[in-house]
């Protein structure tokens, strides 16, 4: 099982960066694919990106291709967003989650969620 506590989101203006972080307990964090989502008031929970358990495979939403990356070191069991060029369209709660066995980025297949944290950018 692994816990999970995302940090580092904030309000920004537009065309502005945040890096999220997500810091993860369990001795087995490096065999996790890692994912992060958003929510924006009033609409569902999409993806924005993934990450193989060991680096090599990332997948990005299309919204977000080019101006996001997501990063994982295994060492200090941390997954990152780093998030460049935010449009206010950006606004949501940004979650971090994790899963076993095969890559994916749907969020049904994600078993471990961490409680979110708010990214706001503002025009």
């Amino acid at each position: 099982q692994v816990q999970l506590v995302e940090s580092g989101g904030g309000l920004v203006q537009a065309g502005g960066s945040l890096r999220l972080s997500c810091t993860a307990s369990g001795r087995t964090f490096r065999e996790y694919h890692m994912g992060w989502f958003r929510q924006a008031p009033g609409k569902e929970r999409e993806f924005v990106a993934a990450i193989s358990w060991n680096g090599i495979t990332t997948t990005y939403a299309d919204s977000v291709k080019g101006r996001f990356t997501i990063s994982k070191n295994n060492a200090n069991n941390m997954v990152y967003l780093q998030m460049n060029s935010l449009k206010p369209e950006d606004t949501a709660v940004y979650y971090c989650a994790a899963r076993g066995g095969y890559y994916s980025t749907q969020i049904s297949d994600y078993a471990y969620w961490g409680q979110g944290t708010q990214v706001t950018v503002s025009s």
